[in-house]
């Protein structure tokens, strides 16, 4: 039965010890009662999961594993591939619910076990989110933030279609005018695997109507009499072999022919034929479409209909593939009976110079996504609305289609965009300047001074040390290493990736709630046995850094229970708190001074360049 056989490498007996992978070789080279090898091969074994239970317990060595994350090691430890067992498991929790089938093993046992403390939906989620997470460099996936916001632009539907649907991330977003889940949900994807369990997570959310089908969008339509509200899709870029030859003459190039090298066109156009009149696409594109030589035949005649309706640009890293600021394309399918506006315009929006959140809240590497969501929909509700909307420098602009059809037809935001104004004119620099000169005062008043050597506490630096491990035994803080709670005042938050740029830090008023990203860490600390300053300042240590790494440089991924910090009073942590507090105050201004004097440059540069300075009038 499955589950009862189930094997775990060195990694996983890692996980439910709470230790490095080289504690496991150390108890494998001196423990002849070790349990053996069952499986894998001589570089990477598999052992029995109930012999290294029994054994981790008998030694005392066996950590307290919740519920999920012991699902997710007996998931792992199948025979079955994790994506298949996961789907099985989709299928048990949409059948029974909290409910264990009988005689279905310890997975079975453990997912209705979890399902009764959280929901089934929910349960699903985790073990979805799970794998797709450790299977994302073999998938192209949607961002949450960015389905999220593709689903708002789309507005609310009964009716959604994804062509590319891969496991439902666009769909699962789409809602009502009153946020519950759209009744008929619409989807096909090339991935078989993709497909059944987008199909799970569609119907444990509570969708009536679902119809999620395999196979090639293009080339094997399921749905060619299909008409919806809305069509949501993040299509595969930059495929060769997608059709061209086989589908010159279809019925769904009402705009063009897509050359060859145009894929992207031919997904966009295929949204458009599953429209009914007046119904919305937004298409994730990436940037280059809006500028090849090849599409601006079609370009032009998405715009002479009316048809396009917005570009707008994402930020780079909002979403795969990393490396390019990828743009959101809205489109509305003409309705005959309805009155043609006198002149239709193009809305276009640059994000690009949206700031940067909090290091570790997760926010699709650092991006400020509220604020991006405010522009982006505040922009398009006032253009869809007016049918026009004011220039904003540097931000959104509603332009005139006719004085976008010239030879290139290029649709890219910012080359439509004069820069922010804020940034050029004379007053707005002399106050860049003014804030630039506040900022260093400041920063040299927080920089730190040395405290002469005879000012050491006794003991230094040959204190007692303890774990993070050890104290999370003890009661003395939560340790959150996989997905964290939402953040507290107080919560230390650790990056698990040590590369230099992201150190340890304290969670302020301003920023609770957060939900972090994958690779950062959570404590939280007990305030009446630990100074959450003092825990953050001592884990930022280099040597510390280091031993805890998995790696003999400090770059590697930290494990958090191996960190130490010394066995101190409270009254001397909070000393040392109040002292490492001040650091970071210190560094913060260091990052308002560098940001502020990079804004007084650059700003100079365009103001001479542009026209808005003379050459005598600079910021000097």
């Amino acid at each position: 039965m499955p589950g009862h056989n189930s094997e775990v490498t060195a990694a996983g007996i890692a996980r439910l010890a709470g230790v490095g992978r080289a504690a496991v070789s150390n108890w494998r080279r001196r423990h002849d009662h070790f349990p053996r090898p069952v499986g894998g091969t001589e570089t990477s074994p598999t052992f029995a999961l109930p012999e290294v239970e029994r054994w981790l317990r008998a030694h005392g060595k066996l950590a307290d594993v919740p519920l999920r994350e012991r699902l997710w090691q007996l998931v792992e430890s199948g025979h079955d591939g994790v994506a298949e067992t996961v789907a099985r498991l989709g299928d048990q929790l949409l059948q029974h619910g909290d409910r264990a089938p009988e005689g279905g093993g310890e997975q079975a046992d453990a997912t209705a076990a979890l399902a009764a403390t959280t929901s089934p939906a929910e349960t699903f989620e985790f073990l979805l989110g799970r794998h797709l997470d450790a299977a994302a460099r073999q998938l192209t996936l949607t961002p949450p933030d960015v389905a999220a916001l593709m689903a708002a632009l789309a507005g609310p539907a009964d009716s959604v279609y994804d062509p590319a649907c891969g496991p439902g991330t666009l769909l699962a977003a789409a809602r009502t005018a009153d946020g519950a889940p759209p009744p008929e949900l619409h989807g096909q994807d090339a991935d078989p695997l993709l497909t059944r369990l987008c199909g799970l997570r569609l119907a444990l959310r509570g969708s009536h109507s679902v119809h999620v089908h395999p196979g090639d969008t293009l080339l094997a339509d399921a749905f060619p009499m299909l008409t919806t509200d809305i069509v949501l899709c993040h299509p595969p870029f930059n495929e060769r072999h997608w059709g061209h030859a086989e589908l010159s003459y279809d019925t769904r190039w009402e705009y063009g022919l897509p050359a060859r090298a145009e894929s992207e066109l031919a997904w966009l156009q295929h949204a458009l034929a599953r429209l009914r009149p007046g119904g919305t696409a937004v298409v994730l594109m990436p940037p280059a479409v809006a500028a090849r030589r090849t599409g601006r035949r079609l370009r032009a005649a998405l715009l002479r209909r009316g048809t396009l309706r917005a570009v707008i640009a994402l930020p780079t890293g909002a979403a795969p593939p990393q490396s390019l600021p990828l743009h959101l394309w809205v489109l509305r399918k003409p309705d005959p009976a309805a009155p043609a506006a006198s002149e239709p315009r193009l809305l276009v929006v640059e994000t690009g110079n949206v700031t940067s959140r909090t290091p570790g809240t997760r926010a699709g590497d650092g991006l400020d996504w509220p604020a991006l969501r405010e522009t982006v929909l505040t922009a398009w509700d006032t253009f869809r609305r007016d049918g026009d909307l004011p220039l904003l420098p540097g931000i959104h602009r509603a332009l005139s289609v006719i004085d976008l059809l010239d030879d290139e037809v290029d649709l890219t935001p910012a080359r439509h965009l004069p820069p922010p104004g804020h940034t050029t004119a004379a007053g707005a620099l002399t106050g860049v300047r003014r804030d630039l000169q506040d900022t260093l005062r400041r920063t040299l008043d927080l920089a730190p001074v040395p405290e002469p050597r005879g000012e050491l506490p006794a003991g230094a630096p040959h204190w007692p040390t303890v774990t993070v491990g050890e104290l999370a035994r003890a009661g003395a803080l939560e340790l959150h290493p996989t997905d964290p709670p939402p953040t507290r005042p107080g919560d230390v938050l650790v990056p698990l990736l040590h590369d230099g740029t992201t150190t340890p830090g304290v969670v302020a008023d301003s920023d609770a709630g957060a939900t972090l990203e994958r690779h950062t860490g959570l404590l939280r600390p007990d305030p009446a046995a630990l100074d959450p300053w003092f825990l953050a300042g001592f884990l930022r240590g280099s040597a510390n850094t280091r031993q805890a790494s998995s790696y003999a440089s400090a770059a590697g991924r930290v494990d958090l229970r191996r960190l130490k910090v010394p066995r101190l009073p409270l009254a001397l942590q909070r000393r040392y708190g109040r002292r490492f507090a001040e650091l970071a105050a210190f560094e913060t201004a260091l990052g308002e001074a560098a940001e502020l004097g990079r804004r007084l440059a650059q700003g100079t540069v365009d103001g001479l360049t542009e026209g808005t300075l003379p050459p005598g009038d600079g910021a000097g």
